[in-house]
């Protein structure tokens, strides 16, 4: 009684954390004042500054559609002066309708007057259609598509282009948040409350005797995808929508880290930084509940701590730091192709451009995965990277561990884990062979395929919507490793290396198998590890991270993790268990 009593004050004090931490954009009115604004836009934008301040004070989520029809008006008066205005446009398109044929620089003359820059820049766009046969209807048509290219120019060039347009309003909403939000005691408010609430839910398991217990896990309602479940998976795949999609959004959220940020990198706090910070908070709090839950168990209390240092140490504090130093931001251990923005033109100016520093980032993370990752897994299999010290792994092995019975075991699940993961993968090399090429030629395209188009896509499609959205999200539904099975072009190329070329295996015992089916029901990766076991045949699937929690849960030390000679290493059907008794297939 005294350990529910726990767990409903600890969930209690998380649920009432995150409710204050998503109401910040509801509740909290940002106020646009000039001397916020003049820090935050002014160098870039000054001439906004007057449309924003006759806003008055609002929330975030009234404040972002008001801010982006403030910005399309700005938008609009700069194209009226410095663009073809919707009358020029107009003028123009009834000068040429009746006969599309005279369409000419003389036409373009009087209609824009003596503006020569604004005749430049219509001419560039529309010279090329002077002097062919068109048909009415298609001519006008596609004058209106070049005037509209020509104000979306003048637009990026001298008001708030589409491309900059959510930075912008992300940006003047964080500058215009309450000073109470931005002192940092909010954020100490709610982030510790999440994490001491975090914290007593899971202490109480101290009291229980080491080792790993089922303890109802399969009627669980938070497990078992019933309505809990569905709470979480709702809230997580919607996190990461608004985090991707419409950042404008929290930027209330955004401002209760501007002194950390302020005091790590010297620069303003930004999505990415909470969305850093959140991941290194759950990591640590659920880390804790994965020391305690595996305590007696040294590999698995070593390889928790591994994954919290590279994901606090190295993804999220090293790079604060390098930017504070004026220098390329860089997650050494984030190795091409899951960092698949690597090869980008660029993240290689970046890294040519800071002299001696970026030179070697650039060369190390070339012999990361083109040496590095393929002689690491030959030693030590994928286990070196996904189970210690992968930021995704790590997630997955802490905040994930509670739903790790989840990964769907059958042969179908397997045959579909093949294909989307390797599809990922060639989806990734295509991708930065198009980037390199246009790097190298200038050429956007290849083969018919546009490289801009075709990164655009991959960030998308992999890097929001499958590695964020379902990676993550989908952990109540679908397990702990959705991203790590089904989509990470890293896990796949690791894979081919520990399938084909590994000392890396996990053995079995077949004959001390009593089929009790613990290790298949904590493998988080999907595999079917009993059937192996009954079997007494090695594990080498090229899925398996090797993290060890099959030989932690078997309690009779059937499974062991090994790093051998790679002879005997695959072996198919070692023992055969049959009506006639047990022989030995050598």
């Amino acid at each position: 009684m005294k350990r529910i009593s726990y767990q409903y004050l600890g969930m209690t004090m998380f649920t009432i954390a995150t409710l204050a931490f998503v109401s910040l954009s509801f509740w909290v009115k940002s106020e646009f004042t000039r001397s916020n604004l003049q820090n935050a836009i002014g160098a870039n934008h000054g001439g906004l500054i007057p449309y924003i301040t006759a806003l008055p004070a609002m929330v975030p989520a009234n404040a972002v559609p008001a801010l982006s029809k403030t910005v399309e008006a700005y938008n609009k008066a700069i194209i009226d002066e410095k663009g073809i205005s919707e009358s020029l446009a107009n003028d123009l398109i009834n000068f040429a309708r009746t006969n599309p044929g005279q369409y000419s620089e003389a036409l373009l003359n009087k209609v824009l007057g003596a503006d020569t820059r604004r005749k430049a820049i219509a001419l560039d766009y529309t010279g090329w259609m002077m002097g062919n046969h068109w048909n009415s209807e298609e001519f006008e048509a596609t004058l209106k598509s070049k005037i509209a290219d020509v104000n979306s120019t003048i637009a990026e060039e001298f008001g708030v282009g589409k491309g900059s347009r959510d930075e912008l309003i992300s940006t003047v909403l964080t500058a215009s948040a309450p000073g109470w939000i931005k002192s940092g005691w909010m954020a100490l408010l709610i982030f510790g409350l999440a994490a001491l609430g975090g914290l007593i839910y899971i202490i109480p398991d101290i009291s229980r005797k080491p080792g790993i217990h089922h303890n109802g896990i399969y009627h669980n309602k938070m497990q078992t995808r019933q309505w809990p479940a569905w709470i979480v998976f709702a809230f997580l795949v919607g996190w990461y929508i608004v985090l991707y999609q419409f950042p404008a959004f929290l930027t209330n959220q955004v401002a209760l880290l501007e002194p950390l940020s302020r005091g790590m990198s010297g620069g303003a706090s930004g999505r990415w930084f909470l969305y850093g910070f959140m991941y290194c908070l759950a990591m640590l709090v659920l880390g804790i509940r994965m020391m305690i839950k595996y305590r007696g168990n040294a590999y698995q209390q070593v390889r928790t701590v591994s994954v919290l240092f590279f994901q606090i140490v190295f993804a999220f504090t090293l790079p604060q730091i390098m930017t504070r130093l004026q220098m390329p931001a860089y997650d050494l251990k984030n190795a091409w192709p899951l960092d698949y923005s690597f090869f980008f033109d660029y993240r290689i100016t970046q890294m040519l451009e800071a002299g001696t520093l970026g030179l070697f980032l650039l060369v190390w993370g070339i012999i990361l995965f083109a040496v590095g990752v393929p002689l690491l897994t030959y030693f030590y299999g994928k286990r070196w990277y996904c189970s210690w010290v992968c930021g995704c792994g790590g997630l997955a092995e802490t905040v994930g561990d509670p739903y790790r019975h989840l990964s769907d075991k059958r042969l179908d699940a397997w045959k579909i884990e093949r294909w989307l993961v390797h599809g990922v993968l060639g989806f990734a090399v295509i991708m930065t062979v198009l980037v390199l090429y246009t790097s190298i030629t200038g050429e956007a395209e290849l083969f018919g395929l546009n490289s801009y188009g075709v990164r655009s896509s991959y960030g998308f499609f992999i890097g929001f919507a499958f590695a964020g959205a379902v990676g993550t999200g989908f952990y109540p539904m679908m397990g702990s490793r959705v991203w790590c099975r089904f989509g990470c072009p890293l896990a796949a190329y690791l894979g081919f290396v520990q399938r084909f070329k590994s000392r890396f295996r996990i053995t079995t015992n077949g004959g001390q198998c009593i089929s009790c089916g613990n290790c298949s029901t904590y493998c988080e990766m999907g595999i079917d590890v009993r059937w192996y076991a009954q079997r007494g045949q090695n594990i080498v699937r090229s899925s398996c991270v090797g993290c060890g929690v099959c030989s932690a849960v078997c309690p009779r030390g059937v499974l062991k993790l090994e790093n051998g000679s790679e002879s005997g290493r695959i072996n198919d059907n070692p023992i055969l268990i049959g009506r006639e008794g047990i022989t030995l297939n050598l």
